[in-house]
């Protein structure tokens, strides 16, 4: 597919994966409007995308995301009292819109991350399937100590980690690392190097490249739905989404594989 232009971020494809790597290092790679808008643009474009299966997030330059951007806000502030919206929410809750679109995402998100995980960093990290960290990684809810909320974080901080943890993370503003991560169940790994890193990023992406497409695409969404769609009418659609499955090319082809020993077309 042909990826879209984008300023603030770096896109690569490998493969079956896209690498996006957020590119503002001047500002430890601060999620401007723009960079929000552009990786809404992403995610919309590479929704359809099978052949895309998996998408890594990074950070340039040593540092994952330190949170909004300061310079959006002030342009916000500029423009109180032109229209009967508000600026702030409507900036907001673009960001919300963004997150909830990476969350949703058909692929399977891996954050890669170190340095500042601060502020939508943080939660970023929180809508991905699979979480790396660097060690010494810095992770933290800093807003209250600015005077503002973790607005359109806080829902996916409390569904990550639990309400208990998230209350303390969120009232305290602590920083922790790597290993905190892990232990929260913010981070499903953790990495003692830069290489470290890279290469456990490389081994999950090897194992995705096991897992059909489009059924990976149809079990995230089944586990997206359980918090809000009741367990009967779920379980039925999931009957249906099976059956289907089970009849396409794709389970054709795996039930094949399976009977001859071999790995799947997918697999190769």
């Amino acid at each position: 597919m042909t990826l879209p232009n984008t300023e603030t971020l770096k896109l690569e494809q490998q493969d079956h994966a896209l690498f996006i790597t957020l590119n503002r290092p001047q500002v430890r790679n601060a999620m401007s409007l723009q960079m929000v808008h552009e990786l809404m643009t992403v995610f919309e474009e590479i929704h359809s995308d099978r052949t895309i299966r998996a998408v890594v997030l990074r950070g340039a330059d040593g540092n994952f995301c330190a949170g909004g951007d300061i310079g959006d806000m002030a342009n916000a502030r500029s423009a109180l009292g032109q229209s009967s919206e508000d600026p702030f929410a409507l900036l907001n809750r673009d960001f919300g819109r963004m997150i909830t679109m990476v969350n949703a995402a058909p692929q399977v998100v891996i954050a890669a991350v170190e340095g500042a995980v601060l502020g939508g960093g943080f939660g970023l990290a929180c809508v991905s399937d699979v979480a790396i960290a660097h060690q010494n990684a810095q992770f933290g809810l800093p807003e209250t100590g600015l005077g503002i909320p973790p607005a359109q974080i806080a829902p996916f901080v409390v569904k990550r980690i639990g309400l208990t943890q998230a209350r303390r993370l969120a009232l305290l503003g602590i920083r922790f690392n790597g290993d905190e991560a892990e232990r929260l169940g913010l981070v499903h790994d953790v990495a003692e190097s830069e290489e470290a890193l890279q290469e456990a990023v490389e081994e999950v992406l090897s194992i995705v490249k096991r897992c059909a497409p489009q059924a990976n695409a149809t079990t995230k969404a089944l586990l997206l739905a359980v918090d809000h769609e009741p367990l009967e009418s779920l379980l039925d659609k999931a009957a249906r989404q099976f059956g289907q499955a089970i009849q396409s090319e794709e389970g054709k082809e795996g039930t094949m594989a399976f009977m001859q020993k071999r790995h799947p077309k997918w697999a190769e």
